[in-house]
Parts: structure tokens; sequence; C-alpha cells
């Protein structure tokens, strides 16, 4: 992935878009560190389509037979 300075960016920002429609996303930084990242609509819509990881647990097809069943132990002894 491409990184870009902001100020750059600024006067390239046609070329950016342009690339970044093409598949090539740009990292834009200010003072050395990543600020934003600029990709195409494509692949912004690709993202925002991901499904979270709870959301796939609680799609998944699962019954209760499917889970072990749950430890109740502590999980570490405390000295005091």
């Amino acid at each position: 992935m491409r990184q870009v300075q902001l100020r750059e960016a600024k006067a390239t920002l046609s070329a950016l878009v342009d690339s970044a429609a093409q598949g090539e996303a740009a990292v834009i930084t200010r003072h050395g560190r990543p600020r934003a990242v600029l990709v195409g609509v494509d692949e912004w819509h690709r993202l925002r389509n991901v499904p979270s990881f709870g959301r796939l647990l609680v799609s998944a097809p699962l019954g209760e037979e499917d889970l072990p069943e749950r430890d109740r132990s502590p999980l570490r002894e405390v000295d005091l």
C-alpha cells in the first residue's frame, strides 16, 4: 500500500482517486504518522459489508450439543 504525505496528497488528489478506483489504496500520513486511508468505493463497500466476528458466531448453526461444557474452575490461583 502506497504511503503519501498529506501535502503530496493535496497536490495529487485526482491521481490518488484514480489509483484508488483501480484498486491501489493509499495511506495518507501527517508528520510521518498514518492518519487516513484512501480506497476505491468498490473496496469500501466490500469492507463495509464484512460481518463482525460476533455476528458470525451468532449466525453459526450450532446447537447445545455442539458446545463443550463450561469449565467453571478458577482461571488462576491468587496468593495473598
